[in-house]
């Protein structure tokens, strides 16, 4: 069985106490939103804990992600340099020449 989290009601003061350490001023329309909003974050990971067992594997996601990269290989089509600057309207020994971007502030 999991450990359990004790549980920490979630008042304005701590609200107000955990704003006053994190330097954020909050008017009490926020406080009170954000008292409801934490109470019930601190409802939902009660109930989540509840439910999770020795047989449940501890994950970060929902779903099984997989990193779908490639290696970065070169391929068999590749362009030389005079094949990709064929129809540059302007170049440069191997490189594209273009309008300048940026103004003469640099």
């Amino acid at each position: 069985m999991p450990e359990t989290v004790p549980s920490q009601e979630i008042t304005t003061e701590v609200v107000r106490h955990l704003a006053n350490l994190a330097k954020i001023q909050l008017d009490q329309g926020e406080v009170t939103q954000l008292t409801a909003d934490l109470s019930q974050i601190v409802d939902n990971i009660a109930k989540v804990s509840e439910v999770a067992t020795d047989d449940t594997p501890a994950t970060s996601h929902p779903i099984v992600l997989s990193n779908v990269s490639r290696p970065d290989v070169v391929g068999d089509n590749v362009l030389t340099a005079e094949q990709a600057l064929s129809g540059a309207p302007e170049k440069h020994d191997n490189f594209f020449v273009v309008s300048a971007i940026l103004g003469e502030e640099q």
